[in-house]
């Protein structure tokens, strides 16, 4: 009896406690030590519906990337109400593009899906970052009209991650800069002399934009898996358990706390 009640009680209580807990931590934040630039590794999905069935015992991969997705709108409410600048989300990975048609096709229809509902609601400026040429042609040719008509809009700079690989990137940007100096009619000497780290990162898919100051990986798993691996040399990590679908603004707030109360030296 009294485990039963134990069982019963407990999510009861938490339910009424964690709001008031979220609420405090809110209010204890530190806004002068808020990231400007959050990377998020939204991992987790399939697990997630795996472990939480449906009502009628759906446990299928595109159910958990439709609950995935929807939860990237309350993550950029909760980086706005922390004054966070600029998000940049990992939706896909190159080598997620390796994954059987049955399952990555879904998936590909879904993140369309969801960068046309970002779009639709002119609160942010989108911006695809990735290996385009992977990319079916339709999707990629979506995420260009996205990006030209959300240019200059006032709010979250988005990056959203697709058909990204972190070495992919910094080959990328050593080709383009390597081609630049060839259209410029640089000799190979000169060319080789040009390169530095601050001419690599004029050349990254993020160039432009602050490197991330925290980065966030959800469901236990403590790597980067090659998620902006030039651009987080001196980044903070925060790994969470939770499946990314039912990440909390809780968790989310955490991760923005331990990040305040971190002394970053950046190698001094």
């Amino acid at each position: 009896m009294n485990n039963l009640l134990k069982s019963y009680f407990n999510p009861a209580i938490k339910s009424l406690l964690y709001p008031l807990y979220e609420r405090r931590i809110f209010a204890n934040l530190d806004f002068t030590q808020t990231p400007h630039h959050i990377g998020v590794i939204l991992d987790g999905n399939r697990r997630w519906s795996k472990a939480n069935p449906s009502a009628d015992g759906d446990t299928s991969t595109s159910r958990g990337h439709k609950a995935g997705a929807q939860k990237i709108i309350d993550l950029l409410d909760w980086c706005e109400e922390s004054k966070v600048e600029v998000l940049t989300i990992w939706m896909l990975s190159n080598q997620n593009l390796n994954r059987p048609p049955e399952e990555l096709e879904p998936l590909l229809q879904i993140i369309a899906d969801t960068v046309n509902d970002l779009a639709s609601r002119r609160r942010w400026e989108i911006r695809p970052v990735g290996s385009m040429e992977l990319l079916p042609k339709s999707l990629v040719d979506q995420l260009m009209d996205v990006a030209e008509k959300t240019k200059g809009i006032k709010g979250v700079v988005i990056n959203v991650a697709i058909g990204y690989g972190g070495r992919s990137e910094i080959a990328d940007a050593v080709k383009s800069l390597i081609t630049s100096g060839v259209n410029t009619g640089k000799s190979p000497t000169e060319i080789a002399n040009s390169v530095s780290v601050e001419e690599i990162s004029r050349h990254l898919y993020t160039a432009g934009l602050p490197d991330p100051d925290l980065v966030i990986r959800t469901s236990g798993e403590q790597r980067l898996g090659g998620f902006l691996l030039w651009q987080s040399a001196n980044s903070e990590f925060y790994f969470c358990e939770a499946y990314w679908p039912a990440f909390r603004r809780v968790d989310f707030l955490r991760a923005i706390r331990a990040y305040s109360q971190r002394n970053r030296r950046f190698g001094k």
